[in-house]
């Protein structure tokens, strides 16, 4: 049997995990635990409550759904997986388990990047045009962008995903992360990951600066708009708005260009850790929060099935 077919020869991978301290993970897995449900409960509720109540049927609460969705999806590829390693002791993960883990991560992320640079879009036309916003934002509009959202997510991630798993990995089947992302895995393979590099770079350049022009090239007209507001409670209130929102995208990109746009020699373990807890466990519970339980239609919603819910009960 030759070198490479003993190199190519992994069934599994054992992830390093976040700590190796005995006492820190019951703490963690109660935390990593609450942070789960509260990310299922509010993203899925949102889902749910735009579903139901027909006064949410528009452009933005549909791009909202979505992004839900692709948060829930995303956090659960990895956070499941951290919470049993915590419990269990239990941190090796199959090499297909570690393909899908990757596939599915990655494919949402891109999703979820794309989305919030749709909502950027449909913000700018709302506040911007609004006299011309029913004939931009029209359904087959809004669904062609989400439709083109998940497509990209799925084609990028099948290239990555795909490029990774077809190198030889020999070094080690210890994976220095709480989860398969492309860099800790690039670093296992004894193959020339050259490529695999300047790939992750430039799909992840294009995917963060695409998005981020959007957003605030959006935001700068958006701003612009605001100022020429002669209500000061319209502004105070488009403000807090966009404040929060930004403040979210700075959040997301921020961890997502400190984790995959530094050279390879400017990781480290540590950093590289708090941050990608923060993107892929703490923003999927934070966006709910951000975009919609600040929201006077999503609040009066909430009430709207609340009440509902009473009344079943009550009759």
């Amino acid at each position: 049997m030759s070198y490479m077919e003993n190199s190519t020869k992994v069934i599994k991978f054992t992830l390093l995990g976040l700590t190796n301290n005995p006492d820190l993970e019951v703490p963690l897995f109660i935390t990593f635990t609450l942070i789960y449900l509260i990310t299922l409960i509010g993203n899925l509720g949102m889902i749910v409550l735009i579903w139901l109540d027909s006064r949410l049927h528009t452009p933005m609460y549909l791009f909202l759904s979505n992004l839900s969705l692709a948060d829930c999806v995303y956090s659960s590829a990895v956070t499941p997986k951290v919470m049993a390693g915590l419990l269990t002791g239990d941190k090796v993960i199959s090499y297909g388990g570690c393909a899908a883990q990757m596939f599915f991560f990655v494919s949402f992320v891109c999703v979820d990047s794309f989305l919030l640079a749709a909502m950027a879009f449909d913000r700018h036309a709302a506040v911007c045009k609004p006299l011309h916003y029913a004939t931009t934002m029209t359904a087959s509009v809004c669904t062609y962008m989400v439709i083109g959202c998940y497509a990209w997510g799925f084609f990028v991630s099948a290239i990555h995903t795909g490029f990774t798993f077809s190198l030889s990995f020999c070094h080690s089947h210890v994976v220095h992360h709480f989860f398969c992302d492309i860099p800790s895995i690039l670093d296992l393979s004894c193959s020339d990951i050259y490529m695999n590099e300047i790939l992750l770079f430039i799909l992840a350049s294009f995917n963060s600066f695409f998005a981020l022009i959007v957003i605030l090239t959006s935001y700068a007209f958006i701003f612009i708009a605001i100022l020429r507001m002669r209500s000061a409670e319209g502004r105070k209130k488009a403000f807090s708005t966009c404040a929060s929102h930004l403040t979210a995208v700075t959040i997301f990109y921020g961890t997502v260009i400190f984790m995959y746009l530094q050279p390879s020699s400017s990781h480290s373990l540590d950093n590289d850790q708090m941050a990608s807890v923060f993107y892929t466990i703490v923003v999927p519970m934070l966006n709910p929060v951000v975009y919609s339980l600040r929201n006077k239609e999503v609040h009066n919603a909430f009430k709207k099935a609340v009440e509902r819910i009473e009344t079943l009960f009550s009759s």
